[in-house]
């Protein structure tokens, strides 16, 4: 599964509606409304890359509030989970 994490920046007034359309689309898993520089900080979850370059050239620019947009594709993800797990090696 690849991540990718979308910046957003939003009509002030616009907020909650561009969210909830946001959060509509197939592949988004989150949506989350921030403080700072950016308005929302989205997270898309897809299988293949092909998929993200449609949902964020395709279906974001349908979103009407959007006034910027910045996207992050990770390339690992590190969790409290994997790093303790990494520690389990060998315990039995």
């Amino acid at each position: 599964m690849i991540t990718t994490i979308v910046l957003v920046r939003a009509e002030p007034r616009q907020i909650p509606q561009c969210a909830k359309h946001l959060a509509a689309i197939d592949g988004v898993t989150d949506v989350y409304s921030v403080s700072g520089e950016w308005d929302l900080v989205v997270l898309v979850k897809v299988p293949q890359y092909d998929d993200i370059a449609k949902i964020v050239t395709e279906k974001f620019p349908l979103v009407p509030g959007i006034v910027r947009t910045t996207t992050l594709t990770a390339f690992k993800a590190y969790s409290k989970a994997d790093l303790e797990q990494g520690w389990d090696i060998g315990s039995a």
